[in-house]
């Protein structure tokens, strides 16, 4: 399982939960029903100060498990492609998406 922070672009449905994205140049689908928690983040540790009130965003972020295959899969490959497992992450504030976690096969290669 590899860890970091890479800008990701993310589509969502009309319940808020992700159905595609962008990332590294190539298109995904979401292919399972993804899975929401929040994590509790160092907030102290980037902010000065915690608002009195303020919870998700600051204190919290929510993170999305997806799997996705690509929506255009490679042309000449006879075996098909294996979902992707990624842990994303939305800033509550500004809406960016971050992929966090790739919990399974290596990191697509950028054209």
């Amino acid at each position: 399982m590899g860890m970091f922070s890479e800008s990701v672009d993310v589509q969502c449905a009309a319940d808020g939960e992700p159905s595609s994205l962008l990332w590294a140049g190539r298109s995904y689908t979401v292919c399972t029903e993804p899975v929401r928690w929040y994590e509790r983040r160092q907030w102290w540790a980037e902010e000065s100060r915690a608002p009195l009130g303020s919870g998700p965003g600051v204190v919290d972020h929510e993170i999305w498990r997806v799997q996705v295959l690509p929506s255009n899969p490679g042309r000449g490959s006879e075996a098909p492609e294996e979902p992707l497992t990624l842990d994303l992450t939305r800033h509550i504030r500004s809406g960016r998406w971050r992929l966090l976690r790739i919990h399974d096969a290596l990191r697509p290669r950028t054209a």
